[in-house]
């Protein structure tokens, strides 16, 4: 295992101002560390659009000593990185000690725009809380996880980005032995419900956590009055943007996988992309994590598990909502009881919007059947609301491949009409539904391609599937093979996995 940061190791100036206001806030958060030595350091990847907003010189980034950095061996000047400590929830049993087993946080960064956001490294090497794990990670999940955040930055879901992917020269063994590699995250915080329930062990830390979180991430709460119960209104913060979160990938039809309490962020971020997928046909019982045997995490159980996440969360911050324990649990139990309301409209205001009628609230009924139609023939999802623009341009064929057209279209003509009465312009409304229903994502087996090539040198797959998904509503006619669906035996047979 690597020595503690103390020891001697190699600094590079290719990063530099970068603080950690969590670690010397909340020292007993976080552990002093250094990545292990990279044999033969490559960068494969770097995103020049978030470097520039961050503030990073690019040239520098690609240097020798600004690849050294991103592959965990050398510590930016001046900065100490460190491993954090957090518990979770894992598929429902408790693990009190978890942290970043095989992650660094380098630093924090002010952007161009003046938000402060975290720098951290994934696959850097054993830490304290690997947990007998080798601490690395390999070239295919976090060139995954590179190319789909990016994907869902595009799809304007919130979600931690990615800065670069590093070859450490490394050989990792897995299943079989695969080339080592390091991700670069950038992210609003990496808070999580998990640091709440770590903390939570030591009664004295919840507090400064809580000011922590609220003056990073919720400063609006900061100077409430003393009547108002700052710490009630932070849950309900957290509740609100996890309540949108996870109604914007039930939109996109995005299955993150793993939702343990340590990936819930307090942010509102999507973090970690480990078993994620996106489903092709809609079904709710979709399951890819090849390790979540019961369907605890299934694509329609999402907006439930994060319930569930967020009664945990709610649990840690009793102490500081009121004195009285049962007084405590009576209000966190009010603001819990409204994250059904909350995800609803903000899931039926994006299908409403999908759909081309947004702002009417009384067309929930065609949602509802639409649904059940995209079920009863398991529609493309992505697919079908691009054929439903098509059809109001007079392309009736599209959506005919999807849902025949004997069982469509009296739902066509219920929707028309609504279109009517609110006098929506149908070529209007056709573009509307396109700027906002994604033509390319990462499909499955398209992903699985370019994984597969990559990790053998050619990353020719991986770079045309990036430049479609981070444009992911205009149509460009080379792109044309990168909207189809996976053939159904692809998608029968397929598996995601965490990559440990």
């Amino acid at each position: 295992m690597p020595a503690p940061s103390d020891s001697p190791t190699r600094t590079s100036s290719a990063i530099v101002g970068l603080e950690c206001t969590f670690a010397d806030r909340l020292p007993p958060l976080s552990v002093p560390w250094r990545g292990a030595d990279a044999p033969e350091p490559t960068l494969l990847v770097v995103n020049e659009e978030l470097a520039a907003a961050l503030g990073l010189d690019v040239a520098a980034l690609r240097s020798a000593d600004g690849v050294a950095i991103l592959s965990g061996a050398a510590a930016p000047a001046d900065a100490t990185p460190v491993a954090t400590a957090y518990a979770g929830h894992q598929f429902g049993g408790y693990a009190p000690t978890l942290g970043d087993g095989r992650a660094l946080l380098l630093g924090e960064l002010i952007d161009v725009d003046g938000h402060r956001v975290d720098l951290q490294l994934k696959g850097s090497g054993p830490t304290p809380f690997s947990r007998g794990g080798d601490g690395f990670a390999v070239v295919a999940p976090m060139l995954r996880e590179y190319l789909v955040s990016e994907a869902m930055y595009a799809l304007g879901v919130p979600t931690t980005r990615s800065l670069a992917v590093v070859a450490t020269g490394r050989d990792v063994h897995r299943t079989g032995t695969e080339p080592g590699a390091v991700l670069t995250r950038v992210a609003a915080g990496h808070l999580r419900v998990g640091t709440f329930e770590y903390a939570a062990r030591r009664p004295e830390l919840v507090q400064p956590l809580a000011d922590y979180a609220i003056a990073r991430h919720y400063p609006e709460l900061v100077d409430l009055p003393e009547d108002d119960n700052r710490y009630l209104a932070f849950l309900e913060a957290v509740l609100d943007c996890q309540a949108a979160l996870v109604a914007k990938w039930m939109l996109v039809g995005f299955v993150h996988g793993v939702m343990n309490t340590d990936n819930t962020t307090i942010s509102g971020e999507t973090i970690d992309y480990g078993p994620c997928a996106f489903i092709d046909a809609f079904d709710l019982s979709a399951v890819f994590s090849s390790i979540d045997h019961g369907g605890r995490y299934a694509f329609g159980n999402q907006p439930a598990a994060l319930k569930w996440n967020l009664a945990r969360f709610a649990e840690t911050l009793l102490t500081l909502m009121a004195a009285e324990p049962d007084e405590a649990i009576g209000a966190a139990t009010a603001v819990l009881g409204t994250f059904d309301d909350r995800y609803n409209r903000y899931l039926v205001e994006g299908m409403l919007a999908k759909i081309g009628l947004a702002g009417d609230v009384g067309a929930s009924d065609l949602i509802d059947d639409l649904l059940a139609l995209m079920s009863d023939h398991r529609a493309d999802w992505t697919g079908t609301f691009r054929a439903l623009a098509n059809d109001l341009r007079g392309d009736h064929a599209s959506l005919a491949t999807l849902i025949p057209s004997e069982h469509s279209d009296p739902w066509l003509h219920r929707w028309h009409t609504a279109l009517d009465v609110l006098g929506r312009d149908r070529g209007q409304t056709a573009d509307a539904m396109d700027r906002i229903n994604p033509l390319y994502i990462p499909r499955n087996h398209q992903l699985d391609a370019a994984l597969r090539a990559a990790t053998h040198g050619d990353f020719a797959t991986f770079e045309r599937l990036l430049a479609a998904v981070t444009h992911p509503f205009e149509y460009r006619g080379e792109w044309e093979d990168l909207a189809a669906a996976a053939p159904p035996s692809f998608t029968d047979a397929f598996h995601t996995f965490c990559g440990t």
